[in-house]
């Protein structure tokens, strides 16, 4: 199927294209790489004024209701931005909540997440870095009417600003996602540890560590024991709006590798006019747009409430290899200007890697689309 986007999601484009690239220029992008929170309060509430946060949330709780196909339009320009700040984690959370959280839970905490009052992340992974929910070990032991969670979390983005975290844990042994729960933990608990991580994205991740931190039965998100069919979901559609995210990346690597074909000279002409760059070029567009009519599809299906496990596995599996295969044939054109430090052409490919790895790698998701086809037979 062919997508193309409607009037206000064109209007959507343009809007978030035209602020950030007032506010998230590549100066600011570099100077937050080094600042410890990793982002600016006042660019943070912009976005929130802007009513990016609640795009896709209820009105009821302060969003707009729009579609999931919208938030995809959002985060394709962000990415191409390199936006650096918890607007990510915090809607692909938000988004959790509002569909496996209680009422009072969602009118509690969504507000905030619009207002830009709240930052939410979730903290999933554990040493292993397996999305297999075999390797969660943390555990949540029941004391009287509350929960005591002791373990740790790995590579738990803003993790070291988070208001609330989403926190998987074993409150009953059990095979596989069988004894998960979900809870909400406040970023500041009593016996809760921070421990910043160097990436290679300078993207901010942290390892918590949980020592007897205790939580209530109303921090409890879903039923007890059976959390694990919910969060699957949510991790898949937080890998296609990571998808969502690296296309506009893509996106941005093809017009500077282009742009720059055009103006370098060599043997007296532009090096666009060789065949060798126009194949990278032309194979670099038709990753790009194959990435997006992916992206596209897979959001469609989200969006319409219908099956989307296998798009969604697809797309995270294709769209991670292809932005590492754009950014390789961008450096290519670029020869060695985009491999220093002071050229834009490695904050992407920086990103790119990062991003490969978020959600799952392909391999990962090759393996659970194989899956979902066998069960088919």
């Amino acid at each position: 199927m062919f997508f193309q986007l409607n009037e206000e999601q064109k209007m959507l484009r343009s809007s978030a294209r035209d602020f950030l690239q007032k506010t998230c220029t590549k100066d600011y992008v570099r100077a937050m790489e080094t600042d410890p929170r990793g982002h600016s309060p006042d660019v943070w509430k912009q976005v929130a004024d802007l009513g990016w946060l609640g795009l896709t949330l209820p009105e009821q709780y302060g969003g707009s209701a729009a579609s999931f196909m919208d938030l995809t339009v959002l985060f394709e320009e962000t990415g191409r931005a390199l936006l650096p700040d918890p607007f990510f984690p915090t809607v692909v959370a938000s988004l959790l909540v509002s569909d496996a959280a209680s009422e009072k839970q969602r009118r509690d905490l969504l507000p905030k997440v619009v207002k830009g009052d709240a930052v939410l992340t979730l903290a999933l992974l554990e040493e292993q870095g397996s999305f297999d929910p075999d390797s969660l070990h943390l555990a949540a032991a029941q004391q009287g009417g509350d929960f005591v969670l002791t373990g740790k979390k790995f590579f738990v983005p803003e993790g070291h600003i988070a208001d609330l975290l989403i926190v998987p844990a074993r409150a009953a042994s059990g095979k596989g996602g069988k004894g998960l729960s979900l809870f909400l933990v406040p970023g500041k608990s009593p016996g809760l540890s921070v421990d910043a991580l160097p990436t290679i994205s300078h993207e901010k991740l942290a390892v918590l560590s949980f020592s007897s931190v205790r939580v209530g039965k109303d921090n409890l998100i879903g039923p007890l024991h059976e959390a694990w069919p919910a969060l699957q979901r949510h991790l898949l559609i937080a890998a296609v709006a990571k998808c969502a995210e690296m296309v506009g990346g893509m996106q941005r690597v093809l017009e500077m590798a282009t742009e720059y074909a055009k103006t370098r000279v060599q043997f007296g002409r532009p090096i666009g006019s060789f065949q060798a760059i126009q194949h990278h070029a032309a194979n670099m567009a038709i990753d790009v747009e194959t990435s997006r009519e992916i992206v596209m599809d897979a959001a469609y299906k989200i969006a319409s409430d219908l099956p989307f496990e296998m798009e969604a596995s697809a797309c995270k599996a294709w769209v991670s290899e292809a932005y590492r295969r754009v950014g390789y044939l961008g450096h290519q054109i670029h020869g060695g200007i985009g491999l220093i430090v002071e050229h834009d052409m490695q904050l992407y490919f920086r990103r790119a890697k990062a991003a490969e790895l978020a959600y799952g790698d392909a391999d990962y998701h090759r393996e659970l689309a194989v899956g979902k086809l066998e069960a088919m037979l």
